[in-house]
């Protein structure tokens, strides 16, 4: 998480004090007003927005306690985090019982303001439509990653198989402010190791048996780009040794050649492995990994992100619906409860496949569970879970499917009709009973 962009108040009357709170979090890329009495403050945030409130519970004219009382009457008041010494700690818990989110005593260490009040705020807010996820988790790794687009220093992701970790190397490559070059995958665990070298680097004519004509590798036609190697884990011993000495000469040369060639990617790398326990093993040079992991960013399987799997099958079968020829219109509410309660041990590559296999072979006009997990057909899973009534469950999957026929004909209901075989009258009826909005055609 970080500061940069982020609308802070500063409440504190003490200049020292003051001047060194709101040098450091403009440091940090904050914007920071600074108030030095309350009337002050109380009359600055009625003015202006603020992401997060510092403040000094002593103050000269009012105590902090009053201001944020004040403040707090209006729901959009922003959080605060208050500075008091040791005697006015009692207070400051019971601030937190009213609604103020955290105390820090002094003195403090800035490291640890920094922290307390960046859980104060919270996640950012989203910057524009979604592109990785609309989870929690996924909207902070893509803020990540546009702050680390700002930088050329090496990137390393990790993740499970199939959770996106490509994806996520090629969103950063498009938020790089001028991309001057391609961007170049090479899976290392695709590649036979003998040939791995020739891919990587490229070759001289005559270099080997075979060798007809000169050969330019993903590390020279990557040029000013982005380097994305997957599965580093699988470099053998040797290529580790040699990816090293690019790193740090940011040169290689091509196998048989003599001329030194300049490196001038950006190198991320990816992997499902415990490099860290690679390392243990003997298997992973630590050399190797301490200068990958310069930045890192971690992205969380499937399963653990729940939030955005009725997001990527919207996605998912809007793709397929334009290249795949089928009569299938959409993704039917208990298609998308099964997904919910599914484990999905191949993460989104599993999701894409499954919807990719559905949109091709379903049977009906909306993708069904059976249609999804043609396997379970005949083993229904069950669960020991309370178990909502059958009129319950049934007006819940009627209420989704009519919410995803909206949102398939952007909220216009005649075609949603269409689509769901029922008159105008009716959908507009069961509209206003489940709360659901649309538009006008």
């Amino acid at each position: 998480m970080s500061l940069e962009n982020r609308n802070l108040g500063l409440i504190e009357d003490d200049p020292i004090m003051g001047e060194s709170l709101a040098q450091r979090l403009k440091l940090e890329g904050a914007k920071v007003r600074w108030w030095k009495t309350g009337a002050e403050a109380v009359r600055g945030l009625s003015e202006a927005t603020a992401d997060a409130v510092i403040c000094d519970i002593r103050l000269p004219d009012r105590s902090g306690a009053d201001v944020f009382r004040s403040l707090s009457r209006n729901r959009s008041a922003p959080p605060f985090l208050f500075i008091t010494g040791y005697g006015d700690v009692e207070q400051a818990v019971g601030l937190m019982r009213e609604g103020a989110r955290d105390y820090l005593t002094k003195p403090f260490v800035m490291s640890e303001f920094l922290s307390r009040l960046e859980h104060v705020m919270g996640p950012p807010e989203p910057e524009g439509d979604p592109v990785l996820g609309v989870s929690v988790a996924m909207r902070e790794l893509e803020h990540f990653l546009r702050r680390a687009a700002r930088v050329n220093s090496h990137l390393l992701l990790t993740g499970e198989t199939g959770v996106g970790k490509e994806v996520c190397a090629r969103y950063l490559h498009t938020m790089r402010d001028k991309p001057s070059g391609p961007f170049m995958a090479l899976n290392c665990s695709a590649i036979p190791a003998e040939l791995m070298e020739s891919e990587l680097f490229g070759h001289e004519k005559g270099a080997f048996t075979g060798a007809h004509a000169r050969h330019l590798g993903y590390a020279e036609r990557a040029g000013q780009g982005v380097l994305f190697l997957d599965e580093i884990s699988e470099l053998t011993p040797k290529l580790q040794a040699k990816l090293l000495r690019v790193i740090e000469g940011r040169s290689f040369h091509r196998v048989g050649g003599e001329q030194a060639l300049p490196f001038r990617a950006r190198l991320i790398c990816a992997t499902n492995a415990d490099l860290l326990q690679r390392i243990r093993e003997g298997t992973f040079r630590d050399d190797l990994y301490y200068r990958i992991n310069v930045i890192a960013a971690h992205v969380p399987p499937l399963r653990d992100r729940a939030d955005d799997i009725d997001w990527l099958i919207d996605r998912l079968f809007a793709e397929f619906a334009r290249t795949i020829e089928s009569d299938v219109v959409g993704v039917s509410a208990l298609a998308c409860e099964s997904a919910r309660e599914y484990n999905w041990p191949g993460n989104v590559r599993e999701l894409r496949n499954r919807i990719e296999r559905a949109v091709a072979l379903a049977g009906g006009r909306w993708i069904m569970p059976v249609d999804l997990f043609p396997e379970r057909s005949d083993h229904p899973v069950t669960e020991d879970r309370f178990m909502a009534s059958l009129g319950t469950a049934r007006e819940d999957a009627e209420k989704r499917h009519i919410q995803r026929a909206l949102t398939m004909t952007g909220g216009a209901i005649l075609p949603a009709a269409k689509a769901l075989g029922i008159s105008r009258t009716t959908l507009w009826e069961k509209m206003k009973r489940y709360g659901l909005a649309g538009s006008p055609e």
